[in-house]
């Protein structure tokens, strides 16, 4: 008799419900681990709108925290009941992309299925759990190439401290990595969600001295003074881009963070910057964007504009945890509500009209 477990899967839009499905098989590359814990992720919530296009009946989520159940044959280096973390990208290493330094456009392609109008760019990349095979939203989850994607995680580490690792932490230090930060700069982070709040913290460690906070809820630029903001502004007070210029004295940033994802917020990111300033997007766009003509100086003033998807792998994972075993930062404090696998499809209601300050929810099968 097949074994089975509980998964949150895409129904339609508008609809993630949990189900019954079959416990994987595991492969030779493979590995079997028991979720412990997991969260939604705002690309979930894009899923569930149907704004990003996924398989139906796919078991979606992409953060996994859990216990080896089960190795492949061919995997070395780990043991069956040992604490893993897999990075929410998993690449397989192999192609192209990986080898040339890019491990986490593993696998991307050109396709007539288009990803939220980006006119035929499919940026499936390493991005595979909730994406292109089952995730972990889930009781288990099966980990390909888990050789290279499983982590051990450090003793003395709750499931809650290194649950930001997979994704979040990954994407926004990443978002910090791609602005050019140099010791004393001054950066401008727009958007105080849990990426964004992981960029600010990355600025901070990176060597940022004025590390500039924004959003639009004072709770949450208040959790951003703790990540390591030096200033908060609160779009719906001030006008950010006359703010930054006075913090500046009129010169500019010399980088900015887009952490949201949309024109309003790509738009202040370019006009807050110095010339030769960077950009570094991390927003998930749904629409086209449009690059303000003026501060772009026609395509004359030596900015930069770097895009990134979270670097996923062991290594990447190991590099995250050491930061948090090392009491560098204390991402537990972003975990704001705890709701059981069964309860997923209220979690889901909450995170996505982000009532009663959440954050993140840690999901407990």
């Amino acid at each position: 008799m097949t074994a089975m477990m509980k998964a949150a899967v895409f129904v339609e839009k508008g609809r993630i419900e949990l189900a019954d499905k079959p416990i994987p098989d595991v492969g030779p590359n493979d590995a079997l681990v028991r979720i412990t814990t997991t969260t939604i992720c705002g690309t979930d919530v894009h899923i569930l709108k149907g704004e990003y296009p996924v398989a139906k009946g796919l078991t979606v989520g992409h953060e996994p925290v859990g216990v080896i159940e089960k190795l492949g044959s061919a995997v070395q280096g780990y043991q069956e009941g040992q604490r893993v973390i897999a990075g929410a990208i998993c690449p397989n290493f192999n192609s192209y992309a990986a080898q040339d330094g890019f491990p986490s456009q593993d696998g991307s392609y050109l396709a007539a299925r288009g990803l939220c109008g980006c006119h035929g760019y499919k940026a499936t990349a390493g991005w595979r759990f909730g994406n292109l095979i089952d995730g972990t939203q889930a009781e288990y989850v099966l980990v390909p190439d888990a050789q290279a994607n499983l982590a051990p995680i450090p003793d003395g580490l709750t499931d809650e401290q290194v649950l930001m690792c997979p994704d979040i932490m990954s994407t926004g230090f990443k978002g910090a990595e791609n602005a050019n930060i140099r010791i004393g700069d001054t950066v401008v982070v727009f958007a105080q969600g849990p990426i964004g709040l992981c960029a600010t913290a990355g600025a901070r460690l990176l060597g940022a001295t004025t590390i500039i906070a924004v959003d639009g809820n004072d709770h949450r630029l208040g959790i951003a003074k703790k990540m390591g903001a030096d200033a908060t502004l609160n779009f719906r007070n001030v006008d950010v881009v006359e703010e930054v210029m006075k913090l500046t004295g009129g010169k500019g940033a010399d980088s900015s963070i887009e952490a949201l994802g949309t024109q309003a917020t790509f738009a202040q990111a370019m006009q807050v910057l110095k010339p030769g300033g960077t950009l570094s997007s991390l927003g998930v766009y749904s629409e086209d964007l449009s690059i303000p003509l003026a501060q772009f100086a026609a395509g004359l003033g030596d900015h930069t504009i770097r895009t990134a998807l979270c670097p996923g792998g062991k290594e990447r994972m190991r590099r995250l945890m050491n930061v948090i075993a090392a009491n560098r930062l204390d991402l537990g404090v972003l975990v704001t509500h705890q709701r059981r696998l069964d309860e997923i499809v209220e979690a889901y209601d909450l995170f996505s009209h982000q009532r009663d300050g959440v954050l993140k929810i840690a999901i407990k099968p």
